[in-house]
């Protein structure tokens, strides 16, 4: 049974311009919460030369956004089952644009991490809900609307940072982030006017809604999701590990500000491309190889960057996008086959929390400090072994893939 067909057991499809509509409005509102979470580094630079902040304090920061985006995810679902979907999705955009808009009026540090915290709150509603809202309204066929919904998040990565590095050459840091803020209402106005009314509960009344379902042919090994939520926690701690200190690299070669928002954009274009890349060699080659594959290449093209030059280290981004992010449409894809009993919308809220969560620590306890300790080079070094730790781990849950019906190792 697809992740399509699991979410969709108790629901009928919408018709196909509600459905279209349904998809619109979700993809709209994920490219620019995806945008809202990493438009972040673009910042950092700038936050730490006013606040004369150290890595720690810098990584502590992203994680602000990151750390209360995991946290919430499981009780923005079960907020959806008692106001709705729709109603939680305009909420959470507001909230993510109210929480830009005070880290903006903020006087000092203090300030600004009441804003990011409220940020990151406000994010949390819209990966588990609109996934959950798709697949309702597609129904059987929702498997491509998915894909399409994952890829407006990576243009929101590739078009807000770099749009956030010219308004910094503009105007201050504050002003970027009111218009930021500024488009989130906008965009939570768009959302409340265009997502149908309640699609979650088609067909199904008030017991469809938020409810979880099972696939009881075929339940998932334990041991196997606990290993395929390790793999993910070191695939999302590398990305952002990286990214932390991409800025610094780069400024060290001699980038300016809207240089280094052009980098992020070459990065995230490149995850966007990853996705679509990524999931095709998993389909050829099976899911060990593709993410010994790609773990192995982010860690060498890491290293890479870390020592070219300022224009060819420019060059290697998008490819080094394609792997940083192309191992989680993988991984994203293997959690029907590994969901504990079966339950599939359960074991995604888990796999969100523990993967994102545990990178939202790590940041700031691991890679932030060494960051202090042994400077950005040493740090982003580490990144590439993050992800070169998750090879053994893959090695070790492939028995357990090729056990897994409709699934290659």
């Amino acid at each position: 049974m697809s992740v399509a067909s699991d979410l969709t057991a108790s629901s009928g499809p919408a018709p196909l311009p509600e459905a279209r509509r349904t998809l619109a409005a979700t993809g709209l509102n994920h490219a620019l919460h995806d945008g809202y979470t990493d438009l972040i580094y673009v910042l950092l630079p700038v936050w730490q030369a006013e606040f004369g902040l150290d890595y720690v304090a810098l990584a502590f920061l992203r994680s602000l956004y990151n750390g209360a985006l995991a946290a919430l995810q499981m009780p923005a679902s079960r907020l959806a089952r008692v106001l709705g979907a729709r109603t939680v999705l305009v909420l959470g955009t507001l909230l993510s644009a109210a929480g830009y808009a005070i880290a903006g009026a903020s006087g000092g540090l203090v300030g600004l991490g009441v804003g990011l915290l409220l940020g990151g709150a406000g994010s949390s509603t819209q990966h588990p809900l609109a996934s959950a809202v798709i697949a309702r309204a597609y129904g059987p066929a929702a498997r491509g609307p998915l894909g399409t919904y994952n890829f407006t998040g990576d243009l929101g990565k590739a078009a807000v940072p770099p749009l956030v590095g010219l308004l910094l050459t503009l105007s201050g840091w504050r002003h970027a982030l009111w218009v930021v803020a500024g488009a989130g209402v906008l965009v939570a106005l768009a959302v409340g006017r265009v997502l149908p009314r309640e699609p979650e509960s088609r067909g199904g009344g008030e017991g469809a809604r938020g409810r979880p379902h099972r696939d009881a042919a075929r339940p998932g090994s334990g041991a196997g999701f606990r290993l395929l939520v390790a793999i993910g926690m070191l695939d999302n701690a590398a990305r952002p590990a990286f990214l932390l200190y991409l800025p610094f690299l780069l400024q060290e070669k001699g980038a300016a500000l809207t240089t280094v928002g052009l980098a992020l954009s070459l990065v995230f274009v490149g995850g966007a491309l990853g996705k679509a890349v990524c999931g095709r060699l998993g389909e050829r080659l099976g899911v060990t190889r593709t993410v010994i594959l790609t773990e192995t290449g982010t860690a060498l093209a890491i290293l890479a960057v870390i020592a070219l030059p300022l224009a060819p280290g420019m060059l290697l981004l998008p490819l080094l996008g394609v792997m940083l992010n192309g191992t989680s449409s993988v991984l994203y894809g293997t959690v029907p086959e590994l969901a504990p009993g079966g339950r599939v919308e359960r074991a995604f809220a888990v796999f969100y929390t523990w993967t994102l969560g545990g990178s939202a620590l790590a940041a700031p306890l691991l890679y932030g400090r060494l960051g202090d300790v042994a400077g950005p080079h040493w740090a982003a070094a580490a990144a590439a072994g993050t992800a070169l730790a998750a090879v053994p781990l893959m090695l070790a849950l492939a028995p357990r893939l090729r056990a897994a019906p409709g699934r290659p190792a």
